[in-house]
């Protein structure tokens, strides 16, 4: 079971979290769990296979909002990066930031095993 020390030591701003979610530990643990489920994962990573920069905007906005709001800061840090770059439609080769993005997810799923 996923624990507030985890994500401590997984590099979460726990406290930040926490005060948005009115410091309901619960709460803030229930939304983290949903969170790494989000679908706008892998549709960041198909968008950005598939070229379609707009779609890849979409995805990576999305992720922003909901990591950023549970201060998942590990994740976040690339998630800001390639929302800006696709927000200026900037030609670049995404892999590396989407692999960081998907390999920061899957620590998180493994803190829950």
């Amino acid at each position: 079971m996923l624990t507030i020390e985890q994500l401590r030591n997984y590099g979460a701003n726990v406290d930040d979290g926490l005060r948005r979610c009115m410091n309901n530990e619960g709460f803030y643990l229930m939304l983290v769990q949903k969170a790494i489920k989000e679908p706008s994962f892998e549709g960041l990573k198909a968008a950005v296979e598939a070229g379609d920069l707009e779609k890849g905007f979409e995805m990576a906005h999305a992720l922003k909002g909901v990591m950023g709001n549970l201060a998942l800061t590990p994740v976040c840090k690339p998630v800001e990066e390639i929302t800006e770059l696709l927000r200026n439609r900037t030609d670049a080769d995404y892999s590396a930031l989407v692999a960081e993005i998907i390999s920061q997810r899957d620590r998180l799923v493994a803190l829950m095993a």
